[in-house]
């Protein structure tokens, strides 16, 4: 051995592996790259879609429970006028029996031609039915009896009118209302959608892949922002 041979296998190291030592202080052999400022701006606005999403999520379940709310208010309403509407057209069948009665006696006795029980039944006459007959003589007895006269209106008549109107209104209200927080509810699918395709661009995909899911999130963001924009609010 030359003594060239013997200094160069002096100065180099040798791994007991059979391999050369490699330099601790070199770090590893494969270095990830340090992230893009593309990439930092996209995380950036991808934390910010997630939390105005998920503001947009709370929102519409609120208002999903306050027109829910709302829906069950205007059913018990519409119960109890449909209730009083009810007992009150049973009053006014009530009064139309005793005005039919009072008026059976009242064409026996001028059938008999007793005109002093004539005039003691025509005293007895209910307002309501008084205000037809006079209409219906007036009108030279033109309908079959004081009762087609449109003129009468027993009492509780127009209040059982009013009441089944008011029973009517507030069902269709309740329905409406029940439509309101179901347009809601489908909204948070849409959000739930926007934050599925937000957090996926979040992943370690290609840069053009991970914009596009990003862009997907601010679409359907956007979308369902101006669709809540139509709906009524409650507070």
């Amino acid at each position: 051995m030359t003594d060239d041979e013997a200094s160069g296998t002096r100065g180099t190291p040798v791994d007991d592996s059979g391999g050369d030592r490699e330099d601790p202080g070199a770090g590893p052999s494969r270095a990830e790259p340090p992230p893009t400022r593309g990439g930092n701006v996209r995380e950036v606005l991808t934390v910010l879609v997630l939390s105005l999403t998920a503001v947009l999520t709370a929102w519409c379940g609120f208002q999903y429970s306050k027109w829910g709310g709302e829906m069950s208010i205007a059913f018990s309403q519409a119960s109890t006028a449909r209730i009083q509407s009810v007992s009150a057209d049973g009053q006014a069948r009530d009064a139309r029996s005793f005005d039919l009665v009072i008026y059976a006696q009242y064409v026996n006795a001028m059938a008999k031609e007793d005109t002093q029980l004539v005039a003691y039944i025509s005293d007895r006459f209910t307002p309501a039915f008084r205000v037809a007959f006079d209409d219906w003589i007036a009108h030279e007895r033109a309908l079959p009896a004081p009762f087609s006269e449109p003129s009468y209106a027993p009492p509780g008549l127009a209040e059982a009118k009013q009441l089944s109107e008011r029973a009517d209104a507030k069902f269709q209200k309740a329905l409406d209302n029940n439509a309101r927080g179901d347009r809601y509810s489908l909204l948070t699918v849409l959000f739930a959608l926007v934050l599925f395709f937000a957090a996926m661009s979040g992943r370690n995909w290609r840069p053009w892949a991970a914009w596009t899911f990003f862009g997907v999130a601010v679409a359907l963001a956007v979308v369902g922002v101006v669709i809540m924009s139509t709906y009524p609010v409650i507070i």
